[in-house]
């Protein structure tokens, strides 16, 4: 893909995501509701290693118990458990919500932080989290560069990369200012969807003339 081609690239998923009734990732579900940096950060966690229905599912059952960090520290972490199972790794999850929680209280007034540097400073938070938090939480600008975002722009030439954080650095210097909030969002659906990390559905992809198909030696 070159990369003036990218504008035309967005355009197709904006309209494929529309047209297909492709699922919207569980995350952006929770941020959509109400814009709580609070429980995005924590729903973000709990979709760790966690398919999007029981994320969706994890996290409504949790708010209702609990939707702030005040209401969070209340909680026992066998209560916590309880609501969150079964997310991947929910025990450990657990006992790292409720740290979360009183460190939000403790050392920043009940308030998620807003800067990204702070945020990598809670156990477990990385720059995906991060850069949810700051995107679907505060509206900031910032690129979330999960599994999906690496191996699609890579898969389209789009960039050269060998991790998710090289693909973040190389996106901020290339990608337009106005995709950096979506392209997460965009790319979760397309890469649950269409462009499979084996065997992608090449041969009904909208986006098909357009990308190089790296490293893709088998297709549908």
């Amino acid at each position: 893909m070159k990369d003036d081609q990218i504008h035309q690239a967005i355009a197709i998923l904006k309209d494929a995501v529309l047209t297909k009734g492709w699922v919207t990732p569980a995350v952006t579900i929770v941020a959509t509701q109400d814009r709580d940096p609070y429980k995005v950060l924590v729903s973000c966690i709990l979709s760790l290693r966690t398919r999007d229905q029981t994320t969706a599912e994890a996290s409504q059952r949790l708010f209702a118990l609990a939707d702030t960090p005040q209401k969070m520290t209340e909680l026992s972490v066998p209560e916590i458990e309880q609501a969150i199972y079964p997310v991947g790794f929910y025990r450990v999850k657990a006992q790292q919500i409720l740290e979360l929680s009183f460190q939000i209280g403790e050392l920043h007034q009940g308030r998620v932080p807003d800067e990204l540097e702070t945020l990598l400073t809670f156990k477990g938070v990385g720059r995906k989290t991060a850069n949810l938090v700051l995107t679907l939480g505060y509206g900031k600008p910032g690129i979330c560069v999960d599994i999906h975002v690496h191996r699609i722009c890579n898969r389209w030439g789009y960039v050269k990369t060998v991790n998710p954080e090289q693909t973040e650095g190389a996106l901020r210097k290339k990608l337009p200012p106005e995709y950096w909030i979506i392209i997460n969002d965009l790319l979760v659906t397309f890469g649950q969807n269409q462009c499979t990390p084996v065997s992608p559905r090449c041969s009904t992809c909208p986006l098909y003339a357009l990308c190089d198909r790296v490293a893709v030696t088998k297709s549908r």
